[in-house]
């Protein structure tokens, strides 16, 4: 009997005791994604999965519904403590981790890792009149 590695069956019933939880809030869309302590994503929710569609994506609600789905989806998976991390300056970057802190998950820590330019891009050159 050969069993198929990586099959949906085994990954369901594989038990994840610690998360990272990555919440990227753009202003068109907000994609919660849990994963396991190696890195490897087990279940993942943007906020267009949730109901919303459009211009509705990119607003705090929808980012809160597409938190607690994957949260959910990873609390029936045996998740007991996560660590969050941000990115992004969408309107769900606060409303997400509210939504996680209040599903009963134990928080560890909270990073915001948006990237931030120190000096920008070079300025376009003067026009020449």
């Amino acid at each position: 009997m050969t069993r198929k590695i990586g099959s949906t069956r085994e990954s369901k019933r594989r038990r994840i005791p610690k998360g990272i939880i990555h919440t990227r809030a753009s202003f068109n869309n907000t994609i919660a994604t849990v994963a396991d302590a190696r890195g490897q994503v087990v279940p993942w929710f943007p906020a267009g999965a949730c109901g919303s569609k459009g211009a509705k994506k990119g607003t705090a609600f929808a980012a809160q519904a597409a938190a607690e789905n994957a949260i959910r989806t990873s609390i029936n998976q045996g998740i007991k403590r996560a660590e969050v991390v941000i990115t992004g300056p969408g309107p769900g970057r606060d409303t997400a981790p509210r939504a996680i802190r209040g599903s009963g998950v134990a928080l560890g820590l909270v990073r915001d890792i948006t990237p931030m330019p120190h000096n920008g891009c070079r300025p376009p050159k003067g026009r020449c009149i």
